[in-house]
């Protein structure tokens, strides 16, 4: 079980642009894991490795339940990508940050340092890092955007003056390393021409730059973790078909969620929201988050679908939305003064606004309008958007109470209308929160 964490002193280090080019050059077998509760870097990493991404994140799940979901999904050499910096984290006692999951995992650590505008400074970085949690084994420092020769050959020479860390690579400030973000962050790799020759590109670069072989040895050296691998609950009563929408619109899934809808017993029918004419023919719906603001002429040039989605949610088809899926539910969608109709289902409409109107982890109780869920218990999600739902009518029915975060109106998430719950927060099913089993159980009773 080899494995590595690559991580960095804050966030927009360059992480994921190296995560990626490293998997890509390390070739076949190499499994990949992102901290933290993230769509768009997996993406990433998953198309480099040709395997899903799985994402490990302290919010939804307790230790041992990580641990073990993580012996599950193993592969031959294992690369961990952290988010933000190392010892970022929500809990200020640091246990819910990346040094803690390299810890738990026993995984040693290797920096990515934005080297802009530093030479020597590199070296109390470097030391600081080293001494602020001596259980953290920090093994090795990539020196990243780097700005030539002469500029690399001073950070070198601090890092092997001042520290014991072995140097792994040096990569160059370059454009082809770049992805590009905009306001959710990294763009998708839908949303990219040409991503197969991007991901090469980096493999070529960063390849190139790092060695792969240290690399190896590092990940070698990780001790044996004894986990036993959570097990898989397979069911084994009726199948239904559940429509799903994945387009350039719509693609924020987690894969093992993905993974609990077949062990509840769900085909996962996709369909495409920008050239479908109509819902495949299944038992209920689920459409995640995305980036449907970007697809607005798209999406709502296709009237067909969105009539055909509206009178089958109006006609109680049990359908499940995240996100940008409740915004597409919407009666419009208004971004950087356009304005164009959506399903309607929803009698609102989703607003952009320049700022987050929602992000980071969320908490919240279920009411007793939600529709397939009961329980007082808390539950853990997370939201990141900057959309509000506005013009909803005053009686609009909510599946869920904010405790903590936004959700769509600051104390309230979840629209409920018939058999459809629409609503800001992402779930993750976990052992605390099996969401997916308990809509497919849903989905599986109204279609008795």
């Amino acid at each position: 079980m080899a494995r590595f964490m690559i991580a960095a002193a804050h966030k927009s280090s360059g992480k994921t642009v190296v995560s990626t080019g490293l998997v890509a050059a390390l070739g076949a077998g190499v499994q990949t894991f992102k901290k933290g509760q993230d769509y768009i870097d997996p993406m990433w990493l998953s198309l480099a490795s040709g395997r899903p991404c799985y994402s490990l994140d302290f919010n939804t799940m307790d230790r041992d339940e990580l641990a073990a979901f993580y012996a599950a999904h193993t592969g031959d050499l294992n690369l961990i990508e952290a988010n933000k910096g190392l010892y970022d984290g929500v809990a200020v006692d640091g246990s819910d940050s990346n040094a803690e999951l390299a810890k738990l995992l026993k995984a040693p650590v290797v920096l990515v340092v934005d080297t802009t505008g530093t030479t020597r400074g590199i070296a109390p970085l470097l030391m600081g890092y080293q001494a602020f949690d001596r259980d953290v084994n920090i093994a090795g420092v990539i020196l990243n955007k780097t700005g030539g020769a002469r500029h690399e050959s001073k950070l070198r020479a601090a890092v092997e003056t001042y520290t014991d860390l072995p140097v792994l690579g040096a990569v160059g400030r370059t454009d082809d390393l770049e992805i590009g973000e905009r306001h959710l962050g990294l763009t998708t790799p839908a949303e990219t021409g040409a991503v197969r020759t991007m991901i090469d590109r980096f493999a070529a670069i960063i390849g190139g730059a790092v060695d792969l072989e240290k690399l190896r040895t590092i990940a070698a050296s990780a001790p044996d973790l004894g986990l036993q691998p959570a097990p898989r609950v397979v069911s084994s009563t009726k199948k239904v078909r559940i429509a799903i929408a994945r387009d350039t619109a719509f693609g924020f899934y987690y894969p093992d969620d993905l993974e609990a809808f077949a062990d509840a017993g769900a085909d996962l029918v996709p369909f495409d929201c920008l050239s479908a004419t109509a819902l495949p023919e299944v038992d209920g719906l689920f459409i995640g988050g995305g980036f449907p603001e970007t697809q607005m002429p798209g999406l709502s040039v296709n009237a067909a679908l969105r009539g055909d989605i509206k009178r089958k949610v109006q006609a109680g088809l049990p359908t499940y939305a995240e996100c940008g899926g409740l915004m597409y539910l919407c009666e419009n969608m208004v971004w950087h003064g356009e304005c164009h109709p959506m399903v309607g289902v929803v009698p609102g409409d989703a607003v952009m606004y320049p700022k987050p109107q929602g992000r980071g982890y969320a908490r919240c109780k279920r009411t007793e309008n939600h529709p397939w869920e009961g329980g007082e218990q808390e539950v853990r999600a997370h939201e990141f958007h900057y959309a509000r739902i506005e013009n909803l009518p005053p009686d609009t029915k909510f599946a869920r109470t904010i405790t903590r975060g936004a959700g769509v109106n600051g104390v309230a998430d979840g629209i409920v209308i018939h058999n459809m719950l629409a609503g800001f927060c992402h779930l993750r099913s976990c052992k605390a929160n099996p969401w997916v089993r308990n809509f497919v159980d849903f989905v599986r009773a109204k279609s008795a």
